[in-house]
């Protein structure tokens, strides 16, 4: 195949995100006529931390979903608040019964805050990644609401991509990549570089949550980038070509 003809033929997408969370962006896929192919580039670790008893907290503020199974099953009575939709499905099908979506990202999520919670009626714990940008409470501060931060879990990069991925790639039956996050498509490049030839991704598109995943992703030749309208997975999903 010349460089530059996209193979028409190729259904497979692949999938970067952890396992866990890869499993509901796999039966979309599949439910749109694609074949997924899992290519996690980073493995989810429990950290173990002190969190607060849930009748302390007025609500959980969520910004993956991978935080979720993290979490004790008396907080699933509490209000939780999604950075976007698949978290929120994600929580509610983990027994969150309160369940609300910012649809959006982390400023969204703010908003969503100044519009259903209260400062007098307790603490926001916000439960998030080791290292993970702290934007919710930089956006928050000065409203008077108390914000308890705790870093649940880690992101430990995967060694290399899985083989599956690396012989789909070189045969040229990928049609897309999803990009969930700009930490996800700087894993992804390093893991690409240290086991691939460059000519794998030139009839690939490549498909970012947002214009700074899409930045991250440049080092590559795709045959096109293209990003999500909104950063959350059906605004992802809708960039398929």
């Amino acid at each position: 195949m010349a460089s530059g003809q996209r193979n028409g033929s190729a259904d497979g997408v692949l999938v970067t995100r952890p396992a866990e969370a890869a499993a509901d962006t796999a039966s979309r896929l599949q439910a749109r006529g694609w074949r997924p192919v899992f290519a996690p580039v980073a493995e989810i670790d429990r950290i173990d931390v002190d969190l607060p008893p849930a009748e302390d907290i007025q609500a959980v503020l969520v910004t993956s979903a991978n935080a979720l199974t993290m979490l004790p099953p008396a907080y699933t009575r509490l209000p939780l608040l999604a950075v976007g939709d698949a978290t929120a499905a994600r929580a509610r099908d983990l027994g969150f019964s309160l369940t609300h979506s910012a649809s959006g990202d982390a400023l969204a999520l703010a908003a969503l805050v100044m519009k259903t919670c209260v400062p007098p009626r307790g603490v926001l714990l916000h439960v998030c990644a080791r290292n993970a940008p702290d934007l919710l409470a930089s956006t928050l501060a000065g409203s008077g609401f108390e914000i308890m931060r705790r870093e649940v879990y880690v992101a430990r990069a995967a060694a290399r991509l899985p083989e599956a991925a690396r012989q789909e790639l070189a045969r040229g039956t990928v049609a897309a990549a999803l990009f969930f996050s700009p930490a996800t498509a700087r894993r992804f490049i390093a893991l690409f570089r240290y086991d691939m030839s460059t000519e794998a991704v030139e009839n690939v598109t490549a498909i970012a949550i947002s214009s700074i995943a899409a930045e991250a992703l440049t080092p590559l030749p795709w045959w096109r980038i293209r990003v999500a309208s909104k950063p959350n997975q059906d605004e992802l999903l809708a960039q398929l070509p």
